[in-house]
């Protein structure tokens, strides 16, 4: 439940964009009505409009999880509080100097803070911030922790080229193409990873057993 709460954002966001990108010239009224004020020279193409409002709708998902998660009392998780951070400020640039580019890093930028957290973390103070979220499900030895926090380095710092790949070079020009795969895609990558990670785990633990 909590990894699809944690998509709600994505999920409104790709609807909104292929909604608007199938009706521009609507998505072009709301944009110019509602967010006029916001952009650069106060108007946008009809092209631009889609990305412009899922963009908006995105920001305002994010902060709508974390007043409900602060109003019903549970903790708001630092990748989200991060989450906002990179979201306002590159969804933000986005619409103010209606250019999609801004929000096409937005990904990477997430995923390389995830590794430079992890990182720092461990080699700097040695603190295994991977281990502190899955310790309680598994025990491994810490050498092996350690390798796992490595792995995660690896994955999230892979995942951010993977994004400016497809943002700018595979999806150049095709902006739907790109959030489609940012949802399906990076969702897919995601749960293979895991899924391979988990499954090398057990088989060390039933061998060390």
């Amino acid at each position: 439940m909590k990894f699809l709460f944690d998509l709600v954002p994505l999920i409104l966001f790709f609807i909104v964009y292929k909604v608007g990108a199938g009706n521009q010239e609507a998505a072009h009224a709301l944009v110019m009505q509602h967010m006029g004020g916001l952009i650069s020279g106060g108007n946008v193409t009809l092209e631009q409009a889609p990305i412009m409002l899922a963009t908006a709708v995105g920001i305002v998902a994010t902060m709508i999880q974390i007043a409900y998660l602060i109003t019903r009392g549970r903790k708001v998780d630092g990748m989200l509080w991060l989450s906002l951070g990179v979201l306002v400020v590159t969804g933000g640039a986005t619409i103010y100097f209606h250019d999609e580019s801004f929000i096409k890093w937005k990904p990477t930028v997430l995923y390389w803070a995830f590794a430079l957290a992890l990182f720092v973390a461990q080699v700097g103070f040695g603190n295994n911030l991977v281990r502190k979220v899955m310790e309680a499900q598994i025990k491994l030895p810490d050498a092996l922790w350690a390798r796992v926090g490595f792995a995660w380095m690896g994955f999230f710092t892979a995942m951010g080229l993977l994004n400016l790949l497809m943002a700018f070079v595979v999806f150049k020009g095709n902006t739907g193409a790109w959030v489609s795969f940012k949802l399906f895609g990076f969702t897919a990558i995601f749960f293979g990873f895991v899924v391979a990670q988990t499954l090398l785990l057990s088989k060390y633990i039933q061998e060390d057993a």
